[in-house]
């Protein structure tokens, strides 16, 4: 049973991070692009780590405190990361893309 969760969590996490990818070359401006590396980069590579610390626990009977602070700091870094350079993107001039509806950010004109 464990094997089959393992595998769930490693396959799932290799998934993201392939559809991730596949946003990224995809979404036509720079951040919904953004968002696609961010969810992937977070979720992805979670679940990938995640899978790697279970198996070390149930096959090796070994806890590996590198996995858990690997898995800690992505979930906190790679949000604030992805938020930060979508904002130094929309600060500096980067124009949305055609198809966007709606820009909260400016206050001058709205896209309805």
């Amino acid at each position: 049973m464990t094997e089959i969760v393992i595998s769930i969590f490693l396959i799932l996490g290799t998934f993201i991070v392939f559809s991730g990818t596949l946003g990224v070359l995809r979404f036509p401006d720079v951040y919904s692009r953004l968002h696609a590396a961010t969810k992937s980069a977070t979720l992805g590579v979670s679940g990938i780590l995640i899978g790697s610390f279970l198996f070390f626990l149930y096959a090796q009977d070994l806890v590996s405190g590198k996995l858990l602070l690997g898995i800690v700091f992505v979930l906190l870094t790679a949000p604030v990361g992805g938020h930060m350079i979508s904002r130094a993107a929309y600060r500096s001039g980067v124009r949305l893309s055609e198809k966007t509806i709606q820009d909260e950010l400016n206050t001058e004109r709205d896209y309805y």
